[in-house]
């Protein structure tokens, strides 16, 4: 199989070739930058320090920035399960998107049809597990947002493309807003924690703080009508059906 890109280059990786086997992971971020024109010149010019492997447009073209087989910087400091500095296991794409900070927006259709082409391609290629399909922000809580709650995971679930839940609409609206003992939040942050989030917390960083980021983040990516870094019993039974598909 042959995915259709446009090659451009971005001078921003490690010039040392992996084993293929090391790739483990594909990570998706939005670009964050109101153009779309000012995204691909940060990620291909040397002096931004950043780049990724793939950028889809919003009409949907691919873009190349930098081979597979190159260590891309794009996920920064990064934490799942036992593996940190995800560069070095992941590859990333990016997704032309304004982000939070400049008008947040729905991904195009166009977008997301490449993306699972390109997805689809990845996996099957490098034989990258569903559970291994991550967000920046599911591996950076305390730095990003990226690619946000407007990203369609549960969608891409339907397409074998990362992880999402199987409960009713009608089940977790009567649990949201509902409150959680100390109990069941101790429940939940530790179903966090199998899941893949990190519990180590950053230096200057309150333990509360730090929680309330990866609970906002797994909001993100799995309870994305409500975002507001508090557990509910919402949240808990997600987090329960999560670690429920995983196994």
């Amino acid at each position: 199989m042959h995915i259709k890109t446009t090659l451009n280059y971005s001078p921003n990786f490690y010039s040392l070739k992996r084993d293929k086997v090391k790739i483990k992971f594909l990570i998706f971020h939005y670009t964050g930058m109101k153009k779309e024109s000012d995204a691909i010149s940060k990620l291909t010019e040397i002096q931004s320090q950043v780049s990724s492997h793939y950028l889809i447009k919003n009409n949907g073209e691919i873009i190349t920035l930098v081979p597979d087989l190159y260590i891309a910087w794009h996920a920064g400091k990064s934490i799942w399960k036992n593996y940190s500095h995800l560069n070095k296991h992941s590859i990333g794409i990016e997704i032309s998107n304004p982000g939070h900070q400049f008008g947040y927006k729905k991904f195009s259709k166009k977008q997301i049809k490449s993306l699972i082409i390109l997805s689809k391609y990845l996996i099957k290629k490098y034989r990258i597990n569903i559970k291994n399909i991550l967000g920046h922000s599911d591996i950076s809580p305390e730095r990003k947002k990226d690619p946000g709650e407007k990203f369609p995971w549960a969608y891409l679930s339907k397409n074998k493309i990362g992880l999402w839940h199987n409960l009713k609409n009608i089940v977790l609206k009567n649990n949201r807003d509902r409150k959680t003992d100390i109990f069941e939040k101790k429940i939940f942050l530790n179903n966090l924690c199998k899941i893949g989030y990190s519990r180590k917390i950053p230096k200057n960083m309150s333990k509360n703080k730090y929680f309330s980021l990866v609970i906002t983040a797994f909001q993100r990516r799995y309870r994305q009508e409500r975002i507001n870094g508090k557990i509910d019993k919402e949240c808990l039974i997600i987090s329960k059906n999560i670690l429920k598909n995983l196994r």
